[in-house]
């Protein structure tokens, strides 16, 4: 897996939506402070679909933090930014690729 690509698992972690934005939040800093990660895999699940709409929601009030927010459900190559992001993150193997998996959703940093 490229250094420049990282996964970040919240749905599987047993946290409240509270504990799993706060965790997101300080994950993504962390990222961007470090530098060298270009891209992350946020990993929500699917579940009733809360935690889901609770990233997607910070995600959004994040606007101009990020290059691109790509939805699992657009992730494929045909998707102009998902086959971009890739392309810059070395084009990791990722199973999730054109599976239009709603449990997960990335992130591409500037």
């Amino acid at each position: 897996m490229s250094t420049r690509f990282k996964i970040i698992d919240i749905g599987h972690k047993g946290f409240s939506l509270d504990r799993a934005i706060s965790e997101l939040e300080v994950k993504v800093s962390e990222c961007i402070q470090n530098g060298g990660v270009r891209a992350i895999k946020i990993i929500h699940g699917h579940g009733t679909g809360a935690l889901r709409r609770e990233v997607r929601e910070w995600c959004q009030d994040q606007e101009g933090r990020f290059q691109s927010i790509i939805y699992g459900e657009d992730y494929d190559l045909f998707n102009h930014d998902s086959a971009n992001m890739r392309a810059e993150c070395g084009s990791p193997y990722d199973p999730d690729l054109g599976r239009k998996n709603s449990a997960i959703t990335y992130i591409w940093f500037w």
